[in-house]
C-alpha cells in the first residue's frame, strides 16, 4: 500500500487548502484511492492507494505549488479496512507519518519511507523523485501553461493556434519545460515504486 500524508505549510499564516486539496486529489486518483482522501487532524490530509502511478501523481501534485510538506510511506495496512482513510492503520501510514516529519526540513518538502526487507529502498527511490522535483520547480509559467494544456489533449499545433504563437515556439517551451524528460522519468519511477510495493 502507498499512504501519502501531507501537512500544509504556514498554515496558521494563511487559507486553509485542505478540503480544496480533497476534493482534487479525489478527482486526481479517480476510483484509485482504497478509501476517499481525508482530512486527520488541523491542515493534514492523508490518502491511500494500490496503485504506484497514482500515489507519484499525488505526490507531485501536492509538491507542485509549495503549499505542502509530503510524506510517502510504503508499507503494510491492517485489515479489515476501516471507514475512512484516517482510521487506516498499518506500516504504510507509520512511515508516511515519519517521512512527513522529514519532509518538512527537505529542500524538496518530500520524503519517502519504504517497510524494511522491500526494495529499492528510500535511500535509491528518494533522490530520484528529489531530481524530478527539482526539475520541475524550476519550470516558468509558460512551461506549466503548455503542460497541463498537453496533459489535458490539446495538441501542440492546437496550442499554437491558441496561444498566438508558431509552433516552432510551442516546442521549444515543450523543450525547455522538459517534458520529455518528465514523462520518461515519471514512467521508470513508476517501475520502481511498483516494484517496492510488492511484500518482501
Amino acid at each position: 500500500m502507498f499512504a501519502i500524508t501531507a501537512d500544509q505549510i504556514g498554515s496558521r499564516r494563511a487559507a486553509d487548502l485542505a478540503d480544496a486539496q480533497l476534493a482534487a486529489i479525489d478527482a486526481l486518483a479517480a476510483g484509485r484511492l482504497v478509501l476517499p482522501a481525508d482530512r486527520t487532524a488541523g491542515d493534514e490530509i492523508q490518502a491511500a492507494t494500490e496503485d504506484a502511478r497514482t500515489a507519484l501523481a499525488i505526490v507531485l501534485h501536492l509538491t507542485r505549488d509549495g503549499n505542502w510538506s509530503v510524506g510517502l510511506g510504503i508499507g503494510d495496512v491492517r485489515t479489515p479496512l476501516p471507514d475512512a482513510t484516517r482510521a487506516m492503520t498499518g506500516s504504510a501510514f507509520i512511515l508516511a507519518r515519519d517521512a512527513v516529519t522529514a519532509a518538512k526540513k527537505r529542500p524538496t518538502r518530500f520524503a519517502l519511507e519504504i517497510d524494511d526487507g522491500r526494495l529499492p529502498d528510500g535511500g535509491i527511490l528518494e533522490p530520484l523523485i528529489d531530481l524530478l522535483l527539482h526539475l520541475r520547480a524550476r519550470r516558468t509559467p509558460e512551461g506549466w501553461e503548455v503542460a497541463d494544456r498537453l496533459v489535458g489533449g490539446a495538441t501542440q499545433a492546437q496550442l499554437a493556434a491558441e496561444l498566438g504563437i508558431t509552433p516552432q515556439a510551442v516546442s521549444l517551451r515543450v523543450q525547455n519545460a522538459q517534458l520529455h524528460t518528465e514523462t520518461a522519468a515519471i514512467a521508470a519511477l513508476v517501475e520502481l515504486l511498483e516494484a517496492a510495493g510488492e511484500p518482501p
